[in-house]
């Protein structure tokens, strides 16, 4: 064929098999394919084990063979279900059990600091009614504020924390929330069903009820940072007098993603009231700054912090000026070993962590504590118990504790934790007590699924 009629007979080619394509429709709207079918019902679980070794967390004394001196192993099984028939409206209710299995102190929960047995209970039962931009939840719940200095799940302890509450949430935007709650905590009861002061049905309980209102924004601090604040009420009914005091405080905490690897925060509370009739005036403060590298190999991360809670100068002149820590998750604030709460309290620390790899995570925290008045006494993580009788002529320097944790994702569903801490002891505990001043270890490695 020659060269000249190659082209017309493409065209003519090209031309014939045009002519069959139909010719698309301006005003024709666009074919969607079919969204899957929202889950109406949905199941989660989740299985942690912890075994833990524990030698003089609690006495500080090599002389005595207490039962607390022992390892066990702690085991949480939590199985959940919700219900949401429409995006307005969900049901949920989640069962758990806990064990502290090989354990030579009383399986009964607090009892010689146990963790202790729960076999089978409730742990939330909620309704949620309303938009994700406005909704109420009514019923036993997780109430975790901030980074739950104040308000936390405390979900390290093999129980957790949760209240029979009413909430109110109100999020019109991205930028801010404001919530409203009224509520009491659920109490651990080993051989009984759990509750709170609210529903036990007991007329001569304490009646508690926990109050407040928490507002956070993202809008407020050109820093990239987010700004709460928040006012809560603790009511609580003791034959020696009533306490009703209040709590006001704010939190500012950045986001290393704005700031350039920046990191910053703080948190400020003052409290005044009546503590079992007693007059209440007390303030704790945090505060933090360390930088991320977060274009460097490991991504390291340099932290340094200081935390104060006042104490009580005088235990019979009629005022309470120790701070009411209310419901934190202390563990994860001021040492690992859960010697202590944010009462009574001087700790500045020190952190340094890297990322290997994505999925692992290596930490070393560095804390040194004194009390703030010797008048008053050492509090443990759980705000009640004292570690040694109050000498007000003692030294307020208790000691150092050193931490390290390794943390590794292993997959979506299963992860590690492996932890170990020392305690070196101060002069004060060689100035209270029994006279022993001997340093403690704490190590355990836990494995969490989920699913």
């Amino acid at each position: 064929m020659k060269q000249s009629l190659i082209l017309p007979v493409l065209t003519l080619a090209a031309s014939a098999a045009l002519a069959g394509t139909p010719v698309p429709d301006k005003n024709a709207k666009a074919v969607i394919p079919p969204q899957p079918e929202k889950k109406v019902v949905t199941f989660d679980f989740q299985e942690r084990l912890r075994f833990e070794f524990r030698e003089n967390n609690f006495d500080f004394n090599d002389g005595i063979d207490s039962v607390t001196d022992d390892s066990w192993l702690l085991q949480r099984a939590r199985v959940g279900v919700k219900v949401q028939p429409t995006d307005f409206l969900t049901f949920y209710v989640q069962g758990q059990s806990s064990l502290e299995l090989d354990s030579d102190r009383p399986n009964v929960p607090g009892a010689l600091g146990a963790e202790g047995d729960d076999a089978i209970d409730l742990r939330q039962a909620y309704i949620a009614i309303g938009p994700k931009e406005f909704n109420v939840t009514i019923g036993r719940q997780i109430l975790s504020y901030g980074d739950e200095r104040l308000i936390g799940g405390f979900d390290w302890n093999n129980f957790g924390r949760t209240f029979d509450a009413v909430k109110v949430h109100y999020a019109p935007t991205k930028d801010w929330f404001l919530d409203v709650f009224a509520s009491s905590v659920v109490v651990v009861d080993k051989d009984e069903f759990n509750q709170s002061d609210l529903f036990d049905g007991n007329d001569t309980g304490r009646n508690q009820v926990f109050y407040g209102a928490y507002f956070s924004t993202a809008a407020l601090c050109p820093l990239g940072s987010t700004t709460d604040f928040y006012a809560l009420g603790l009511h609580e009914e003791y034959t020696v007098g009533d306490t009703d005091f209040a709590t006001l405080g704010t939190r500012v905490k950045a986001d290393i993603t704005k700031t350039g690897g920046w990191d910053y925060e703080t948190e400020m509370a003052v409290q005044f009231g009546d503590v079992k009739s007693k007059d209440l005036t007390a303030f704790a403060g945090h505060w933090g700054a360390g930088y991320v590298w977060t274009k460097a190999a490991w991504k390291p991360r340099l932290f340094v912090e200081y935390n104060f809670a006042t104490g009580d100068s005088n235990a019979a002149d009629g005022d309470v000026e120790t701070f009411q820590n209310l419901f934190p998750t202390n563990h994860k604030f001021y040492g690992y070993m859960d010697a202590f709460s944010w009462q009574n309290i001087h700790n500045p620390a020190i952190s340094f962590s890297v990322n290997p790899i994505k999925t692992v995570k290596l930490q070393l925290d560095y804390h040194a504590f004194w009390l703030a008045d010797t008048a008053d006494a050492w509090y443990r993580a759980n705000g009640v118990t004292a570690v040694r009788p109050i000498n007000k002529a003692a030294d307020n320097f208790v000691g150092t504790e050193l931490d390290f944790t390794a943390t590794w994702k292993a997959t979506k569903q299963l992860s590690f934790l492996v932890g170990y801490s020392h305690f070196f002891a101060g002069d004060y505990l060689k100035q209270t007590g029994s006279k022993a001043s001997d340093d403690a270890d704490f190590a355990y490695v836990q494995a969490t699924f989920d699913f």
